[in-house]
């Protein structure tokens, strides 16, 4: 949990509190966690929640000075194949509007913007940028 927290922490201007995640991955019957271990030492992580035939992507992180070198790609790739595998067919999730770097990653998974949620950010007063993404065409 404390390489989690450096990564929550470092990523997210509003991260979420230990109990917070740890309630998330305690949570089995409807949340996916997923982590990168690099050297015994965890580089990423990846939390899905898992909506009757949709999945949200809950959140996604890479360890900083990681960032770039697939890390996040792996883990949307596994979570694809597993989002297949239970015949999920669609896929959400909120990004900061100023996240361009995620919002690219996003796009090159099928992900278009449907919305925006004004103010999502409650200390930055940052919109999110809502996107969906129709997973059967990815198949």
């Amino acid at each position: 949990m404390p390489d989690l927290m450096v990564i929550e922490e470092s990523q997210f201007p509003e991260p979420w509190t230990k109990g917070m995640l740890i309630d998330e991955i305690a949570n089995t019957e409807n949340r996916r966690y997923t982590v990168a271990v690099e050297k015994k030492s965890l580089i990423g992580y990846l939390g899905l929640m898992f909506v009757l035939d949709e999945l949200h992507v809950n959140t996604i992180g890479t360890l900083p000075g990681h960032e770039g070198r697939g890390v996040a790609t792996s883990l949307l790739d596994d979570a694809w194949s597993d989002a297949f595998t239970r015949g999920i067919k669609r896929a959400t999730l909120e990004v900061a509007v100023s996240n361009d770097r995620a919002i690219e990653l996003y796009y090159r998974y099928g992900f278009k913007p449907v919305g925006v949620r004004k103010n999502y950010y409650e200390r930055s007063m940052e919109d999110a940028l809502v996107l969906w993404a129709d997973l059967a065409i990815r198949a």
